[in-house]
């Protein structure tokens, strides 16, 4: 008796036991579930280009609409393009009734280009479904320019000053400023030059400058580019005349020429004090007068008389043009003379020993 109604109490006591945990489980279980996210994000094509050329910079707008209002931002994440370039991480943003429109723009680096895919999501408290748009393969164009081809493709590009010096015996250097816009100026590049190179360029690509320099034949009469005007469909002409300036003592961190009407008027206003301290030493036998002619002839022999031979520290940068983060070209492997030719502001021009042109800082001139 007492054995039967040990397994009675064993059997109720397992059956509850099982029911508990199939309880718990079904609890556990219920609490995995998750509730599907709502989707409050639709974004589709505004506007794509019909086609596009290499290296140019072309925008696409996405027209979105947000189910509520409750959100910080909207979050883009792009994958799986090629051929383009992102210029802008943070969209150009307008509002427009419910919709807002958001723009991006891409540079083409390749014959072959194809848009990202898009994931967008909601900033909020509160968790949305994510958004996605597909990328479209685009139609590109490969340009067959010229020779004189600069690289540039742009809506507008215009040549704002320009200047020419000797390089050296064989060569010519220009330096040139252009403004453009809608491309990436840092991309010029010509064929069939001796040396070029970017001394500066500054704003975006909605609008930019540059200051280039290119050493070129001195055989050349005028230095001539093209670039591609994506508003008039063509290939348009910048041409620089090459007048050379010899003036020894010019700069182009300005590249307008050097004003020489102030020199010659110094010089002939200090011309004009000698003469006259001669005539009063000559008329009242004063020598005190020969102060008054000794210093205007100080200064008309610091202007025309031949500059003299510096010496430049060994590992100075020898630069080609006279700017704080210009381009070398060389550097001195060991204390050298060299022919001054001029100085202005921080820099010395120099005659290098191949009878080429370039500027060293004035730190980098021996003490003694």
């Amino acid at each position: 008796m007492k054995i039967l109604l040990f397994l009675i109490s064993f059997f109720i006591t397992a059956v509850l036991a099982n029911d508990f945990n199939v309880s718990e489980t079904s609890d556990a279980n219920a609490s995995e579930i998750e509730i599907p996210l709502k989707k409050a994000l639709y974004i589709n094509y505004e506007t794509i280009p019909q086609r596009v050329i290499k290296g140019e910079i072309f925008s696409v707008t996405l027209k979105t609409l947000s189910t509520t209002r409750d959100f910080t931002d909207i979050k883009y994440n792009f994958s799986s393009s090629y051929g383009l370039e992102l210029l802008n991480e943070i969209p150009y943003r307008t509002f427009q009734d419910r919709y807002f429109f958001d723009t991006f723009y891409f540079y083409t680096t390749s014959n072959n280009a194809k848009l990202p895919n898009i994931k967008a999501e909601l900033i909020a408290d509160t968790k949305y479904k994510e958004t996605l748009v597909d990328g479209i393969k685009l139609n590109v164009i490969a340009l067959n320019p010229k020779q004189d081809f600069s690289n540039i493709i742009a809506n507008s590009l215009e040549l704002l000053d320009y200047r020419t010096t000797s390089f050296d015996d064989k060569h010519n250097i220009i330096v040139f400023e252009v403004n453009a816009t809608n491309t990436k100026l840092e991309e010029m590049k010509f064929k069939n030059v001796y040396k070029q190179g970017i001394e500066s360029v500054n704003g975006s690509y909605f609008e930019s400058k540059i200051t280039y320099y290119t050493v070129i034949d001195k055989t050349l009469e005028e230095f001539s580019f093209s670039y591609f005007n994506l508003l008039k469909n063509r290939f348009d002409n910048i041409s620089i005349p090459i007048i050379v300036d010899n003036d020894s003592v010019s700069t182009q961190t300005d590249l307008t020429p050097k004003d020489q009407s102030k020199e010659r008027v110094k010089v002939t206003i200090a011309s004009s004090v000698a003469i006259i301290g001669f005539i009063l030493i000559l008329w009242r036998k004063k020598f005190i007068y020969l102060i008054i002619t000794i210093i205007p002839l100080g200064y008309i022999a610091y202007v025309y008389v031949p500059q003299k031979d510096i010496c430049i520290k060994q590992g100075s940068n020898i630069y080609l043009l006279p700017l704080e983060n210009g381009t070398v070209f060389e550097k001195t492997t060991s204390q050298i003379i060299l022919k001054k030719e001029g100085d202005v502001k921080k820099f010395v021009k120099i005659k290098l020993q191949n009878n080429q042109i370039g500027w060293v800082k004035n730190e980098d001139i021996c003490k003694n």
